[in-house]
């Protein structure tokens, strides 16, 4: 699979107008759907069922409230948002049979994610990291065909170990959570107990201190390990031809020096952190214990209290000889002369849209039957800058000459090796011409 340009991929969702606009009534909604579909073993949901986990979530946050009417605008707005998706098939049957998105089973895992990198978890799965990677380069040793690539190598990297990697990005973002939490914690144990917070402060900066030293340390050293495993799949891959299978090893050993990078970049951030807190709790709470001094300086810049006075003793400064260099004359800035006046150039007096539409109506009438294949006929000869702008002139030009038909989910094609389009259905105009 090629990666795409971050400016494609921007540009495809702004053209979709993708937003989300949820309320704290919205997402308990979800969060309780997922608990009850959860513990009952659910795989959807009846619209009895969701209007009796609405009246549940909106008890809980606005009690004594009219429920009933707004149980049904609430679910449809989490259909038009896509995080509930009808599973009946789309009104064939009286009764909706509902079922939570994708989309919605992130939101949600992301509030109850509990999941937080430890030296324990990372262990574990960095050993079934090794066991599965060691596995998959047996089989790319012996593998002969397509389908032994395919199933013995390209599957396990895409799914069992893209997975198990997947697993400690997701608890390193837990840990970036409990840090910030613990940030928060020494902030306000700061502002509670001034003098007395001190050993708890010293305590949460030493136990994360050590907590990201050892995960630092276990990153390093078996990252290298399973970067060199992935390193000679795919070189047996690229050896037999099988592209897609070197492909998905490369990009799990992106992910991998991802996750070493990450475990280097968090140790040095939290030194930091750590070395600032130490040097207030030294020089700011233990020489004013009782915020005596910290309260006299806040109520002096306030302006209560007895006024004072700083006074600067200017010290003599230090007499250093060295040689002067003496300053170099700078030429002055001139611009090079230019003719004022040009030789005159002919120019074309073709009408552009005129050729643009002599060309998408040859290739309809030649038998074009997608936007795809109009927009490679039309901009084939161009070059890359050009062409992004001549396929957007290629879409309105085909629905003004031809009949345009469209699916509500537009696969995206692509037109030759540096363009992806959403492509339409196109049919020759009953009429031949322009409508």
């Amino acid at each position: 699979m090629s990666r795409r340009a971050p400016e494609d991929v921007i540009a495809a969702v702004a053209a979709r107008r993708l937003s989300l606009d949820l309320g704290p009534l919205d997402v308990c909604f979800l969060v309780a759907l997922y608990v009850r579909g959860e513990g009952a073993q659910l795989a959807s949901f009846t619209e009895v069922q969701l209007e009796d986990v609405f009246a549940q979530a909106a008890a809980a946050i606005e009690p004594g409230a009219e429920i009933k009417r707004r149980a049904a605008p609430a679910i449809q707005r989490l259909r038009d948002q896509r995080l509930l998706a009808r599973v009946d098939g789309q009104g064939v049957v009286k009764a909706g049979e509902f079922a939570l998105s994708r989309l919605a089973t992130g939101i949600v895992e992301f509030f109850l994610e509990e999941d937080i990198l430890t030296r324990e978890s990372l262990s574990v799965l960095t050993a079934s990291l090794t066991v599965a990677i060691t596995s998959v380069l047996a089989a790319a040793r012996i593998a002969s065909d397509e389908g032994a690539w395919r199933d013995g190598v390209l599957g396990p990297l895409r799914i069992t170990i893209g997975e198990l990697v997947a697993g400690i990005e997701r608890r390193q973002r837990g840990l970036d959570l409990q840090q910030e939490d613990f940030q928060a914690e020494i902030r306000r144990l700061l502002e509670a107990d001034w003098f007395g917070a001190i050993e708890r402060c010293q305590g949460l900066l030493e136990s994360t201190s050590a907590t990201l030293r050892e995960l630092n340390d276990m990153l390093l050293r078996d990252a290298s390990s399973l970067l060199s495993l992935l390193h000679d799949v795919e070189e047996l891959a690229l050896g037999a031809g099988a592209d897609e299978a070197a492909g998905a090893a490369h990009r799990l050993m992106d992910q991998v020096d991802r996750i070493a990078a990450w475990g280097t970049a968090r140790q040095r951030a939290w030194s930091e952190y750590f070395q600032y807190v130490h040097r207030y709790l030294r020089d700011v709470v233990r020489l004013d214990p009782t915020r005596a001094l910290t309260q006299r300086l806040r109520d002096q810049l306030a302006g209560a209290g007895q006024r004072f006075a700083l006074t600067h003793a200017a010290a003599a400064p230090i007499r250093i000889l060295r040689t002067v260099a003496p300053v170099r004359t700078k030429p002055p800035v001139v611009r090079p002369r230019a003719a004022r006046e040009r030789e005159p150039v002919a120019e074309s007096t073709e009408d552009p849209q005129a050729a643009l539409d002599a060309k998408v109506q040859a290739s309809i009438d030649g038998g074009a039957a997608a936007l795809s294949t109009v927009t490679h006929d039309v901009t084939a000869e161009l070059p890359g800058p050009e062409r992004f702008i001549e396929a957007g002139r290629v879409a309105g030009t085909v629905a003004r000459l031809a009949r345009a038909r469209s699916a509500i989910e537009r696969p995206w094609v692509a037109v030759g090796e540096d363009l992806v389009i959403e492509d339409w259905a196109v049919t020759r105009d009953a009429r031949g011409g322009s409508r």
